[in-house]
């Protein structure tokens, strides 16, 4: 696949998840399939670009290219700023946000917001992709509110702004993650403009991924929510998709390598205090569905260090292989 002239290895991407999509999990995903990853949502705000947090979100270092940056925001100058800042710090391909729904985003009218305003979502998007020398994509939905999805508009207009790829949440804002994704409104996008079109909602498994391929005809899929705490998810669908044999689930003993190892990036990164506390999420969900893990998740809460958390992690997963 090719977007802006760069080379996607493959059509499986990661979607850009808060708190998630950092650059250890990027780099986890890719090593087991996916063929892109974008990365978590950079405000477009020079003021915060020194902080901390905005400092771990912009950070692609030993990541495998082409290397994207999310960037967010509703003024269109300060989204072009942002963009040069992102290809100055090191991303090939700007990707902008339109599609998140939480609601600190919308309230600064930005991420999913914006489809309220198609004069607006069309300033940014000429803005961002004139500010840089390289590709430009935008993530959105369907829409603000079901009934008036607008993603036929949005999706002709990007294309006209010269906007390299889009992908697209088979959702509106009001649904949030709730009931089904809608992929036939996708279908009508990939029919009625050339750019690529990448399909995005509740594809969690090999089998989904080719039935959404099937419906939407899209270039690409993007999983977000399936693949934390399962990233093999790439490599299943990927030899799924390649030879119609679906792969076994991985073992506990197989799951504990790829933990542990995820650990480790997560504490090497973000050190001893943020490390040990932003694995706890990973950890829950990758020991969803194992025996007596509730009980291990609370006690888990617990550890307070690095080393600590290590250790109840590999006993608890040794004492199910």
């Amino acid at each position: 696949m090719n977007i802006g002239g760069l080379t996607i290895e493959n059509r499986l991407m990661v979607a850009p998840m808060a708190g998630v999509t950092d650059n250890p999990f990027r780099r986890l995903c890719k090593s087991f399939g996916a063929g892109h990853a974008v990365s978590e949502m950079i405000i477009a705000d020079t003021a915060l670009y020194a902080r901390k947090k905005s400092l771990y979100r912009a950070n692609f270092d030993n990541e495998i290219a082409p290397i994207s940056a999310q960037i967010a925001g509703a003024e269109p100058d300060k989204l072009a700023e942002a963009a040069r800042y992102q290809i100055d710090n090191g991303a090939q391909i700007i990707d902008i946000n339109m599609g998140c729904p939480a609601k600190k985003v919308c309230r600064k009218l930005a991420g999913s917001a914006l489809l309220q305003d198609e004069d607006l979502v069309a300033r940014l998007l000429d803005a961002a992709v004139n500010a840089v020398d390289a590709p430009v994509t935008l993530k959105t939905r369907l829409g603000f509110e079901n009934g008036r999805e607008n993603i036929l508009r949005v999706a002709k207009r990007a294309e006209q702004a010269g906007i390299a790829a889009i992908a697209i949440h088979g959702r509106t804002r009001e649904d949030m993650y709730t009931g089904e994704a809608r992929y036939e409104l996708i279908r009508e996008v990939k029919d009625s403009i050339s750019i690529p079109v990448i399909a995005n909602g509740d594809i969690d498994s090999a089998q989904k991924a080719q039935h959404v391929y099937e419906l939407t005809g899209c270039d690409a899929v993007m999983i977000g929510r399936a693949a934390q705490g399962q990233p093999w998810i790439f490599r299943d669908i990927e030899h799924f998709l390649r030879t119609g044999d679906v792969l076994d689930a991985p073992s506990v003993s197989e799951i504990k390598e790829v933990v542990l190892a995820h650990l480790q990036e997560l504490y090497d990164f973000y050190g001893e205090y943020s490390g040990c506390r932003i694995a706890r999420k990973h950890i829950a969900w990758y020991t969803t569905g194992i025996p007596n893990s509730n009980a291990f998740r609370q006690a888990m809460y617990g550890e307070e260090s690095t080393a600590g958390q290590f250790r109840v992690v590999e006993r608890f997963l040794q004492t199910h292989e």
